[in-house]
């Protein structure tokens, strides 16, 4: 082989790597892809990080479901805006990545420069002193997310610490609209004029948003969990009425209660992700293609399945389909619905627990008919004839008194939503060893 020859067959073989290297970091967000197959070990070490730690396991520290296309951002998206996403983690890791989704986009996502780090302070823009650290992908620090697809970040090396705020920042220069977000964050984030990504004080963030933009996922390389629980919800899940910037949701606090638990043999060490989306059905999708607010059904394999190691399943799904079907709701297709999610788990060795469903009068949607069909439900739950395991929000919240409404304190004032007390019980009456073990060979 000549010399020219040989040049020209090594060049042919890197342009081949590197298109291998970019197909595998993209992946599709209709199918529920979380990037535990992305090129991870790209060979680059990126700036300001460090090769990724390689013991540990890898579990959803946080993640939000995309529900729809943010109204406004339709033409310029956030073109020439830096986007600072807070979540609040349920898991601390020694390693983190992150999944940016642009599922509701209407043409290619252009990001140039992304960052993770810790927050410095609680309702914080600032980041703690040495926790910036500049995300890459397939060992780029720019990356085009295509329409309807999402990808997942290189790993980066850092320290991120239980029950704390990690501030997620993107840029992109150039319009890419509509943005996918998730509006009930009940969490504020930020925004600057301008490519302030890798800042670490927060002077330039300027704009406030109760919603999360892009950012549907962040997952770390833990020493301490062991697994993932997903919980598929509703606002009651989403914790819509909580207050803002608390983090006071039930699954926070049920992250709380596992993560104090950790010493004990009957409890399972796992983190939480929180995937309620307001609205949401079992049985029914919003307008639009993709559809905003996708039921459950169709959103299980890119929700649940899709977490990054997902081992047990808590589904509080079915009050919307009684409350929004315009006719009377058929307690046995909502039952039904909640059986094929559980077949679903069942067919990747996920535990399902279930959770009855709350009470409503005194909400401007109750009616005796609608309380019947809630009843309905909440028999066949209760009789074992849909998930492994039930855990009893129903009766743990209901007026003792009146048991078609929520108890008072309980309630957040809208007889639907509770207040961060109810919210709290829901998570105290939760059993923590119901999690624990794998799906039963047959229901």
């Amino acid at each position: 082989m000549t010399k020219r020859h040989g040049y020209a067959l090594l060049a042919a073989i890197c342009t081949l790597i590197v298109a291998i290297s970019a197909a595998i970091y993209v992946g599709a967000a209709a199918d529920g892809d979380t990037g535990e197959q992305n090129a991870l070990a790209s060979g680059h070490a990126p700036h300001n990080s460090a090769a990724p730690a390689s013991t540990g396991t890898w579990v959803g520290a946080w993640s939000a479901s995309p529900a729809g296309a943010e109204p406004g951002t339709e033409t310029t998206g956030m073109a020439g805006r830096s986007v600072r996403n807070v979540v609040h983690t349920s898991a601390g890791g020694t390693s983190a990545r992150v999944t940016l989704s642009n599922l509701y986009g209407q043409q290619p996502l252009n990001i140039t420069h992304a960052s993770i780090a810790v927050a410095a302070a609680t309702d914080d823009a600032a980041a703690a002193a040495d926790t910036m650290r500049r995300l890459t992908f397939g060992g780029s620090t720019s990356v085009v997310v295509p329409a309807g697809r999402q990808v997942v970040s290189d790993v980066v090396r850092v320290l991120i610490p239980h029950g704390a705020d990690v501030l997620v920042t993107t840029y992109s220069p150039t319009p890419s609209g509509p943005v996918t977000y998730h509006p009930q964050a009940r969490q504020i984030s930020y925004t600057a004029l301008g490519d302030h990504t890798e800042d670490v004080s927060a002077p330039a963030f300027t704009g406030q948003t109760l919603h999360w933009r892009y950012l549907t996922a962040l997952d770390v390389l833990s020493n301490d969990s062991q697994g993932t629980v997903v919980v598929l919800g509703d606002s009651l899940t989403d914790g819509v009425t909580s207050t803002v910037g608390a983090d006071s949701r039930w699954t926070d606090v049920l992250a709380a209660r596992l993560h104090a638990a950790s010493a004990s043999a009957d409890v399972p060490h796992y983190s939480v992700v929180n995937e309620g989306i307001s609205g949401n059905q079992v049985l029914a999708d919003g307008l639009g293609r993709p559809a905003d607010n996708p039921s459950g059904l169709n959103r299980f394999g890119r929700d649940v399945l899709g977490r990054t190691g997902a081992k047990a399943v808590v589904v509080d799904l079915g009050i919307n389909d009684i409350l929004r079907n315009p006719r009377l709701a058929d307690p046995e297709k909502i039952a039904d619905g909640l059986r094929t999610l559980v077949r679903q788990a069942h067919a990747r060795g996920l535990r399902v627990v279930g959770a009855t469903l709350m009470p409503f009068q005194g909400h401007r949607g109750y009616t005796d008919s609608r309380e019947a069909v809630r009843q309905a439900v909440n028999a066949r739950i209760r009789a074992g004839e849909v998930y492994d395991a039930v855990v009893d929000f129903d009766e743990a919240l209901r007026d003792p008194y009146n048991p078609r409404r929520l108890r008072s304190d309980y309630d957040s004032g809208d007889h639907l939503h509770p207040s961060d007390k109810g919210y709290r019980h829901m998570a105290e009456v939760f059993d923590l060893t119901a999690l624990k073990g794998s799906a039963p060979a047959q229901l």
